[in-house]
């Protein structure tokens, strides 16, 4: 069973964001990761995470909430 792990800066790529950011999503529970020796997330969890908040706006992670656009 081969399953694709991504680390934080090729996560941050994907996603469009700076590191700090995918590091704040670990560290806030949002992003399940990994730490082998550095961080690593599934591509499962990643996938899982986009589904999970599609539509939120995740500007600030103190105040998730709907976007205003899909209400």
């Amino acid at each position: 069973m081969e399953q694709k792990l991504y680390n934080v800066k090729e996560v941050s790529q994907i996603l469009k964001v700076n590191v700090h950011y995918v590091y704040s999503l670990i560290q806030q529970g949002l992003l399940p990761a990994l730490k082998l020796g550095s961080w690593k997330v599934r591509a499962e969890a990643l996938d899982n995470f986009l589904k999970q908040y599609e539509c939120y706006d995740l500007s600030d992670l103190s105040n998730i909430c709907k976007s205003e656009y899909y209400t």
